[in-house]
């Protein structure tokens, strides 16, 4: 089969080589225009821009699937679409163009987590499993039949980037077997099955630690907003970026909530139930450190993280 492939971050990348690798023809490869990166802002390709120049597929650059999009993308006349973390829409006629549609691979087990971010919001949820879906994309959000499924239990220490990794992987033989089967004839998708919820694009606020809460819910929090947007909470006033956290040992429950302490050369935060260690921090203006260097240079003898009004 002739296959366009639609994708831009690293977590696509997998899907885009195998496709490649497979005995269809990628005759095509989408992804969003290059882009500011890293503090200098250096205009910069797309991951699958980049993966796509070494396997010297031709690149259509949009951040939209407008009508310049749509008719670059008729001229490759394309049997089947294939989507992947593109960051964008595809709308009718370009939905419908390719004999076969588009499929969606989707880093969660469908219906939950339709969104833009299904890895961060089933961590911040506490979600112990995980997986991925290949369904047949519809105008709905991501409500179209599923071809395939995998489950995955999630580490107890894993961030967001490091589920998106490991999915992306096991993904993308997932999309290949998809694909072998649409194009043999012997693909069947079954509708979702069950109550959908929603993950929407997170927000930097979405990565505030509240000390008022208890420790296993602070740290699915960080676990879900590390890398993006990034996780940080305030202490007098100042924002204090959390790069590396986790659970604290147990038998710390005499931290008030808030309260930060060392205590064998660990970084501790009192919680509403346990302790939180910080491992490594970054204050406003200043590279990453350990959090013990950190603490050691705090100018004040009872240090405590604000928490939200009426849990002080």
């Amino acid at each position: 089969m002739r296959v366009v492939f639609a994708g831009t971050p690293e977590p696509a990348v997998p899907s885009l080589r195998a496709l490649a690798a497979s005995d269809h023809e990628v005759v095509g490869v989408v992804t969003r225009r290059d882009a500011p990166l890293g503090r200098k802002r250096v205009i910069t390709p797309s991951p699958v821009a980049l993966a796509a120049g070494d396997l010297g597929l031709p690149v259509i650059k949009a951040d939209r699937l407008d009508d310049d999009a749509t008719a670059a993308i008729a001229a490759l006349q394309p049997d089947l679409g294939v989507i992947v973390a593109y960051g964008g829409l595809v709308r009718e006629p370009l939905l419908s163009m390719p004999a076969h549609g588009w499929i969606n691979l989707h880093f969660s087990l469908l219906p939950r987590w339709r969104g833009a971010a299904p890895v961060q919001h089933a961590l911040i949820a506490g979600d112990r499993t995980t997986g991925a879906a290949v369904f047949q994309l519809v105008p709905a959000l991501d409500a179209g039949d599923v071809f395939a499924q995998l489950t995955w239990e999630v580490p107890e220490d894993a961030t967001a980037a490091d589920v998106l990794a490991a999915l992306a992987v096991s993904g993308a033989s997932l999309v290949g077997d998809v694909v072998d089967a649409i194009g043999s004839g012997t693909a069947e998708a079954v509708p979702q099955a069950g109550e959908p919820t929603l993950a929407p694009k997170l927000t930097i606020a979405d990565g505030a630690l509240d000390f008022s809460q208890p420790a296993s819910r602070i740290v699915d929090r960080f676990r879900g907003t590390t890398p993006e947007p990034g996780a940080h909470a305030s202490i007098g006033g100042q924002r204090l970026k959390v790069l590396a956290a986790g659970l604290g040992p147990a038998g710390q429950d005499d931290l008030p909530p808030g309260t930060v302490a060392l205590r064998d050369k660990r970084v501790l935060v009192g919680t509403s139930g346990g302790a939180v260690e910080l491992i490594t921090v970054q204050p406003a203006g200043k590279a990453g450190m350990a959090a013990a260097d950190w603490w050691r240079g705090l100018r004040t003898d009872e240090p405590r993280f604000d928490l939200p009004e009426g849990a002080r």
